[in-house]
């Protein structure tokens, strides 16, 4: 096989690491360049996939160590009976490829991820050389996502920690059963264990860092994870239960989704097309009502039809609004945030500004149409002091038409 140069190398992982959805973080540790040393400083500025918190693009060298592997997982490209070029980087090759990209502004962190080669115990051992030398060798200060495995050896991921913004461990499907089916070399009982695991340190070092301000940083930004959606027979409701049992046991600041794409020389036991992609924003939804709306995991299954599945047509928010009209309209002079949190439109920076608004004067529904974006969503919902709707159960509500399939969840 010809030698391949860097770019050639870079080209490859690349987009091999394309298909790893967790690369997004909410939060890292607040370094600073204050004494004029020390490369890609965060300034305090959170870090994420897309955005900054000021609405500043955020860019991460997003990279397989290597694309080679000798697990032979049915949904992965990379398994070990592909058949696609391979290539794979030295710690030395990921260490100039990052210097070099945020020197030219390209980029302000990295994620890195990779096949396992040889055992998870010496993969591990890679990765975290590569962020011991940026973080060590180069005073780098930019953010660092690192992807950890579940098999390698405890004091390894401990050692990643110490040097990484963010650790993720991917759960890798939504079921068991589904696990067993599509990568039978894989184990959710030392997944998970090594995601509980990573949750202690976790939360020992921010207990450390509270009792001693010299105790080390150990991922600041926390444990994310990543399923693949529509590769098995799990539905949106049994995904919606595992992300939010993740959530409970775990932690987590994120679950990621990641729509299920068919891959060349695919297994027969593979589905034959990728899921809609909406599937994968409906789940997003569902999380954020979870997450930020104080949706229980049964409620929101609830929105879901017989089979499980989310409705692709209209987010789940409205979904489940409409399904428990006799809750509606809502008097948002009067009602707990709780319940105005429920409301289609509403977002939380909307509620929070409602409650805060209405212990002055009464809210009139202009009032209400200043405070989100779309007033004609929330108006057949709630009640004000100029504005008293038919009741909602009495009402027929139009569907939403074709082009209102990205109805969103966050309004305000």
């Amino acid at each position: 096989m010809a030698q391949l140069d860097t770019r050639e190398k870079l080209a490859i992982l690349a987009d091999a690491a394309k298909y790893d959805a967790s690369c997004a973080s909410s939060g890292t540790a607040k370094r600073n360049s204050r004494d004029g040393k020390g490369l890609g400083s965060t300034e305090g500025m959170g870090i994420c996939h897309a955005y900054a918190p000021d609405g500043r693009c955020i860019s991460l060298l997003k990279i397989l160590l290597t694309n080679s592997c000798i697990f032979d997982c049915h949904y992965c490209i990379n398994r070990k009976s592909s058949n696609v070029r391979r290539a794979r980087f030295t710690v030395d090759e990921v260490v100039t490829l990052t210097l070099s990209f945020y020197r030219r502004n390209y980029i302000e962190g990295l994620f890195l991820s990779s096949g396992i080669i040889r055992s998870s115990d010496y993969t591990m051992e890679q990765i975290v050389a590569v962020a011991r030398i940026l973080r060590e060798e180069h005073d780098f200060r930019g953010y660092i996502h690192l992807k950890t495995i579940p098999d390698a050896d405890p004091e390894l991921i401990h050692q990643a920690g110490l040097y990484a913004d963010r650790l993720s461990i991917n759960i890798e499907l939504p079921t068991e059963r589904g696990l067993n089916r599509l990568a039978p070399e894989k184990s959710g009982t030392r997944i998970r264990g090594a995601m509980d695991g990573l949750k202690t340190a976790i939360v020992d070092g921010h207990d450390a860092r509270r009792r001693y301000r010299s105790a080390p940083r150990f991922a600041p930004a926390g444990q994310s994870t990543q399923m693949i959606v529509g590769a098995d027979s799990a539905n949106d409701a049994e995904i919606i239960g595992s992300a939010s049992q993740l959530y409970d046991d775990y932690e987590l600041r994120r679950v990621y989704y990641s729509a299920f794409s068919p891959i060349p020389d695919a297994s027969a036991i593979l589905p034959l097309k990728r899921p809609p992609l909406i599937r994968e924003h409906r789940l997003y939804q569902s999380d954020w009502m979870m997450r930020f709306y104080g949706f229980a995991p049964a409620e929101v299954a609830a929105a879901a039809g017989p089979d499980g599945m989310l409705p692709l047509d209209t987010d789940p928010k409205l979904a489940w609004a409409l399904k428990f009209r006799d809750m509606f309209p809502v008097d948002v002079n009067r009602a707990p945030r709780e319940m105005l949190l429920r409301v289609p439109g509403l977002g939380p920076k909307a509620v929070d500004a409602i409650v805060k608004t209405r212990r002055w004067h009464a809210l009139r529904l202009d009032d209400v149409g200043r405070l989100t974006n779309s007033i004609a969503k929330v108006r057949p919902f709630i009640v004000t002091s100029d504005w008293r709707p038919v009741r909602l159960s009495d009402q027929v509500l139009p569907m939403p038409k074709a082009a209102d399939t990205q109805l969103e969840l966050f309004g305000g």
